[in-house]
């Protein structure tokens, strides 16, 4: 079985793969100095109380935005699987996509892993939105080319600034408000009409001036922590794909060692 890792800013994801089936997953706090032990201590508990053994792990690719948590989960790997760690991007899990920017090495894994699962997974011209620490809008033409995009902050960056860098505004959670006024009649209602209905209009804004400039129809594909939340409350999205960025880990990886 295939175990991968998506090491996001905020969170690492590990997931168990049976093919392109997820058989179960982890998420963790990213920590970029934690070492191959202190994962080893954790997952492999978590593994047993699944019903699955180390031995019945036979691969483990990274997929990571974060360079320097690459080196202790590559020791993590070799040390508690006796696996040589697939690290996406790099040698045989190249991208193999064209990456149709003026700086091809800078795109992120996270999101050349969205445009190969994306790819695989639906047809035609995509807008990829994914919600993380950053929400990134990404071009994906109907051949894979990864074409470019947007990174805007994250609801949770722009709350986090919003309250530390004000007196009195309070902490509130990221939800649809009670009700669709825009005309908040109290302090937290007025934050959160800002923060949510402002996000939607944003994103239904800059949607849509990417596929004017595409030029084609294009499904838009959602995917991160918040995709369902969102996609209650606005009809931007084609499809919800909560697990597009592990998909394309599976993907890269039956690449890889084909």
């Amino acid at each position: 079985m295939l175990l991968a890792a998506d090491v996001g800013n905020t969170n690492v994801v590990f997931a168990l793969f049976d093919g392109l089936t997820i058989k179960t997953r982890w998420r963790i706090a990213t920590d970029p100095r934690r070492t191959g032990d202190e994962y080893a201590v954790w997952l492999l508990q978590l593994l047993q109380i699944e019903g699955f053994a180390r031995e019945d792990i036979d691969a483990f690719i990274i997929g990571s935005v974060v360079p320097r948590a690459i080196h202790n989960l590559s020791v993590f790997s070799r040390k508690y699987f006796d696996v040589e760690p697939i690290v996406a991007g790099q040698g045989s899990a190249a991208w193999r996509i064209a990456i149709d920017v003026d700086q091809p090495n800078s795109l992120g894994a996270d999101r050349a892993l969205n445009a190969i699962a994306a790819h695989d997974s639906y047809e035609g011209d995509l807008v990829v939105v994914d919600f993380g620490t950053a929400t990134t809008f990404d071009a994906v033409d109907f051949t894979g080319a990864y074409k470019g995009g947007i990174i805007a902050p994250g609801i949770n960056l722009s709350l986090d600034a919003l309250v530390g860098n004000t007196a009195k505004l309070p902490r509130i959670a990221i939800e649809k408000p009670a009700t669709d006024s825009v005309i908040g009649r109290n302090t937290e209602d007025q934050m959160l009409i800002g923060v949510f209905w402002g996000y939607v209009a944003m994103m239904e804004g800059l949607v849509s001036r990417m596929k004017d400039e595409i030029g084609r129809p294009a499904k838009v594909v959602a995917t991160g922590g918040l995709a369902l939340l969102f996609d209650e409350h606005t009809d931007l999205f084609d499809a919800v794909d909560s697990d597009l960025t592990l998909r394309g880990l599976a993907i890269l990886a039956g690449r890889a060692v084909a």
